[in-house]
C-alpha cells in the first residue's frame, strides 16, 4: 500500500509534535523535580485555567452564532436598526477586565516568589561558580576547590547558590526541571537558587544563541544523596587533576567538551579574576560592572 507524499510528511509532522510532547512532559517543568520548577508547574495549569474560561466562550458561542445566523434561519426576528445592548456589553466587557486584574494579582506574587535572587529554605546553600564559555560549562566549588565541565553535581535537598559568569557572548542557563532560566554576561554576575529534592540526572543547557557549538553545549545536573556528594568531593580533590594548566586551557579554547571533565586545586579567587578580566567586578548582592 503506498501513501501519497503529502500523507507520509503530515504523518511525521504529527509524530514529531507528539513525540516533542513526550518529551516536553518528561524533561520539562511539568516533571519538576525541585520547588521552583513545582511552582513553574503550579503557575502555568493555574494560568491555563483561567485562560480556558476566554477560550472556552469563543470555542462555544462561534458555531452557535453561525448556526444561528445561518442565511436559511428565517424564523428568527430581524433586527436592521439594533445598535446597543447592555447586556451584551457587559458580557463583552466585565469578564475580560476580571481575568486580567486577576492574572495581574496572581503573576505579581509569583514573580516574587519566583525570583531567581530569593534564597531557597533548606538550610545553608552549596556556593557553586559558574563559568560560560564557548561552548562549555565551568562549575567551581570555591569551598572544596574542585571544578567540573560539564556537569554539575549537587546533593538532594540542600539549597544551591550559582553565581554566574560568561568568558564571552551573553548566554542563558536553563535547567527546566528544578529552576528558571537567566543569562550570564562578561564583567557581569548574576544569581540563581535552585534545590533538587530528588534523586536523578537532569538536562541544563545554554538558551541563547552564540555560534556554532550551541546545540551541543549542555550539561548534566546529577542530584545525589549527601554523602555521596561528599564522596564524589573527596574523591575529585584527591585523584583529579589540576585545573591549571589543563582546565583553564579548555576554558579559552572555542570548542564543544566531549565528555564532562573534572579537577582539583581550583586557584582561589578564580571566578572574581574571570569577571575582572572583561573589565568587572564580583558583587556579593547582584548584577555588576
Amino acid at each position: 500500500m503506498r501513501f501519497p507524499r503529502a500523507k507520509v510528511a503530515l504523518l511525521v509532522i504529527l509524530a514529531s509534535t507528539l513525540l516533542s510532547g513526550c518529551a516536553a512532559l518528561s524533561h520539562g517543568f511539568l516533571a519538576a523535580a525541585g520547588p521552583v520548577a513545582g511552582e513553574q508547574r503550579e503557575l502555568f495549569w493555574t494560568v491555563a485555567a483561567i485562560l480556558a474560561f476566554v477560550a472556552g466562550p469563543v470555542l462555544i458561542l462561534t458555531p452557535i452564532i453561525a448556526w444561528h445566523y445561518r442565511q436559511s434561519n428565517t424564523a428568527d426576528a430581524y433586527r436592521p436598526e439594533w445598535n446597543f445592548s447592555w447586556t451584551l456589553e457587559g458580557f463583552i466587557w466585565i469578564p475580560p477586565v476580571l481575568i486580567v486584574i486577576l492574572l495581574a494579582v496572581l503573576l505579581w506574587g509569583y514573580t516574587h516568589r519566583l525570583d531567581p535572587y530569593r534564597p531557597i529554605a533548606g538550610g545553608p546553600p552549596l556556593q557553586v561558580q559558574v563559568i560560560a564559555a564557548d561552548w562549555k560549562w565551568l562549575f567551581v566549588y570555591p569551598d572544596s576547590e574542585v571544578a567540573s565541565i560539564n556537569r554539575l553535581v549537587v546533593p538532594v535537598g540542600r539549597p544551591v547558590h550559582l553565581t554566574l559568569t560568561s568568558t564571552t557572548v551573553m548566554q542563558s542557563v536553563m535547567m527546566p526541571r528544578l529552576t528558571g532560566q537567566i543569562y550570564t554576561m562578561a564583567g557581569m554576575t548574576t544569581h540563581l537558587n535552585l534545590r533538587a529534592d530528588r534523586l536523578g540526572r537532569y538536562h541544563g543547557g545554554n538558551m541563547q544563541y552564540n555560534g556554532a557549538g550551541f546545540a551541543r553545549q549542555s550539561f548534566d545536573v546529577e542530584a545525589v544523596d549527601p554523602t555521596s556528594f561528599r564522596s564524589w568531593v573527596a574523591g575529585t580533590a584527591r585523584a583529579a587533576p589540576p585545573f591549571q594548566p589543563i582546565g583553564r586551557a579548555l576554558l579559552e579554547q572555542r570548542s564543544v567538551v566531549q565528555a564532562p571533565r573534572v579537577f582539583s586545586r581550583v586557584p582561589d579567587g578564580f571566578f572574581p579574576s574571570i569577571v575582572a578580566a572583561s573589565g568587572g567586578r564580583n558583587h556579593p548582592h547582584g548584577t555588576s560592572r
